[in-house]
């Protein structure tokens, strides 16, 4: 049986912009998913700490170094430049890979830039 487990998140990334105006999406540092091993087309879940929102989308690889983390499409609505938010993936394991797996987790400053990585 495959159990669903967090598997990496970069934990309050300060939202850079809202584009409603772009077919769907987050953009996301190159640098940030690296760390995060986060992959371009991977969907994500969005944890918005400022307004409570929950949502999914996928991940558009954004310019390595820019700290961009913006919010495009439908989800633009959900979100406001400025907010905190927490960006989860989730994998599926069996039982037995479980025992040595340990999620990834990049902890940033109010400028999307790498503090720490877990």
């Amino acid at each position: 049986m495959l159990l669903e487990f967090l598997y990496s998140k970069i934990h309050r990334a300060t939202v850079t912009d809202a584009n409603l105006n772009y077919v769907g999406s987050i953009t996301i540092d190159e640098e940030l998913l690296n760390a995060a091993n986060m992959k371009e087309w991977q969907k994500v879940e969005i944890l918005d700490v400022n307004n409570g929102e929950r949502f999914q989308t996928y991940i558009i690889k954004g310019k390595a170094g820019s700290g961009d983390i913006c919010l495009n499409g439908a989800a633009a609505r959900k979100v406001q430049p400025g907010d905190k938010v927490i960006i989860v993936t989730y994998g599926q394991f069996e039982e037995k890979e479980l025992k040595d797996f340990k999620p990834t987790v990049v902890i940033v400053d109010d400028d999307n830039k790498i503090v720490e990585t877990k």
